[in-house]
């Protein structure tokens, strides 16, 4: 088990759930409460329902506490406690980063040339 918040609102793929609960993946889809025939099946307590999703292609996440609740209840799993660590950024997640930063600075530099030139037209409006 892995140890930690429970509380935490990022959700976990298969492969957290399955590392979680020390199960191989196939185990995992076996006790997930899923439907070929329906999106989102109802709520079932004897499963592990996954998160709404929007399309049968979406990946299956689970909500941490969905987790916690289904090995204590379900797999009578003592102890339960789960974390939810948030990943190092990648070399992808940094180059969006300073782009985003480049594109908040390339709206500063507009934004102050626009008020440069709403300023120099009032100037010149009021001296006429």
């Amino acid at each position: 088990m892995a140890a930690a918040s429970p509380s935490s609102d990022a959700l976990m793929s298969i492969e957290d759930v399955q590392d979680c609960l020390n199960r191989s993946r196939a185990s995992i889809y076996r006790y997930a409460n899923t439907d070929p025939h329906v999106l989102n099946p109802p709520f079932d307590l004897r499963r592990l329902n996954a998160e709404f999703c929007q399309d049968h292609k979406d990946p299956l996440l689970f909500h941490p506490q969905e987790v916690a609740h289904f090995a204590r209840n379900v797999l009578r799993i003592k102890g339960v406690n789960l974390t939810v660590l948030n990943a190092p950024p990648t070399a992808t997640e940094a180059l969006l980063a300073e782009m985003l930063a480049e594109l908040r600075q390339i709206r500063l530099a507009s934004l102050g040339n626009r008020r440069a030139k709403a300023h120099q037209s009032n100037v010149i409006n009021t001296t006429q």
